[in-house]
């Protein structure tokens, strides 16, 4: 009798040691806070991954940048040392060339054409390309139009920018557009930027508003000025070969996961941008929301031509042609 307890009590043991053990972890990072529209994306990825596996995975969620900047991370679930990241597409096209026609500047209408684009043939034929570099493409979801900021004066026309010391992601798209501007580009990763922007290393910065709020830029930033210039997607992306470990039931759990994930980040983007003029004007930012983009799609005329060299004018079209 007391046999048999021992052998149940010790298989009992090695069950529990063994349900424990059958959890598998996982990290995912973004660059900003919590509170925003990027935390809101892998809090819900993380809560439905756990739920949708019966909590077999469990995904670690890391904010402000903790596991390093975009590029960082986007390298390490590359190299597999990290397993998944949530990023905007900034520095994506060092890693997946073909991404960098989604970066030209005035390409998309609104939001809704955006996310037309990417939920359709074009943005879902375009998940497959980061499958030869080391990555699984789950998802599309966004950070919004990027606009600029600055501390030294308003922005009404183009010629404004001029001179202009503005930190720009390392994206070469954006760099060059930004040039056909005037502005001085300077490339940082997210993380250093509230600093520079203290410290006057740059004069400004361009980004959606809900980075623009989350990121608490109203702080170091006085002149804002809602130019749209670019749309700028965010992804979910995983390391190829832990996809690839997963059950085929899984691998369904962690692609639902992420459009749930994403479908949150784009609800979140709305609210932010539908209050968050007020917001920053409430906070003391000067916001011009009256600007004749026509000037400034006119201003990179010469930059334009470059990319439709570049990416092919037909493929240009097909995206602005998108409904």
């Amino acid at each position: 009798m007391q046999l048999n307890k021992l052998v149940f009590g010790l298989g009992l043991a090695f069950g529990l040691m063994a349900s424990a053990s059958a959890q598998t972890t996982m990290r995912i990072s973004i660059s900003t806070a919590q509170n925003s529209h990027q935390g809101v994306a892998i809090d819900v990825f993380a809560k439905e991954v756990e739920q949708r596996t019966g909590g077999r995975y469990k995904v670690q969620t890391f904010y402000n940048g903790a596991l390093g900047g975009e590029r960082e991370s986007i390298e390490a679930v590359q190299l597999g040392t990290q397993e998944l990241a949530f990023s905007s597409t900034g520095p994506v096209p060092n890693f997946v060339p073909e991404a960098k026609i989604l970066d030209v500047p005035f390409l998309f209408r609104d939001k809704a054409h955006a996310r037309a684009v990417l939920d359709g043939p074009i943005g879902q034929d375009m998940l497959t390309k980061f499958d030869a570099k080391g990555f699984k493409a789950l998802a599309w979801a966004e950070n919004g139009f990027r606009h600029m900021t600055n501390s030294k004066r308003d922005v009404k026309v183009p010629e404004d920018l001029k001179g202009l010391k503005i930190r720009t992601m390392e994206n070469p798209v954006h760099i060059a557009a930004y040039k056909g501007f005037g502005i001085i580009t300077t490339p940082m990763a997210f993380p250093e930027v509230f600093t520079a922007l203290q410290q006057g290393t740059v004069d400004g910065q361009e980004n959606p508003l809900p980075v623009i709020i989350s990121a608490k830029f109203d702080q170091v930033q006085k002149h804002l000025t809602l130019t749209g210039h670019v749309y700028s997607p965010c992804i979910f992306l995983m390391n190829k070969a832990s996809f690839d470990k997963l059950a085929a039931a899984d691998k369904q759990a962690f692609l639902d996961a992420a459009k749930e994930g994403a479908k949150a980040n784009r609800a979140r983007v709305d609210e932010d941008d539908a209050k968050g003029v007020a917001d920053l004007r409430a906070k003391g930012m000067t916001v011009i929301d009256n600007v004749d983009k026509a000037k400034f799609v006119a201003a990179l005329a010469p930059v334009n031509a470059e990319f439709e060299k570049q990416f092919g004018k037909a493929n240009l079209d097909k995206i602005r042609n998108y409904k």
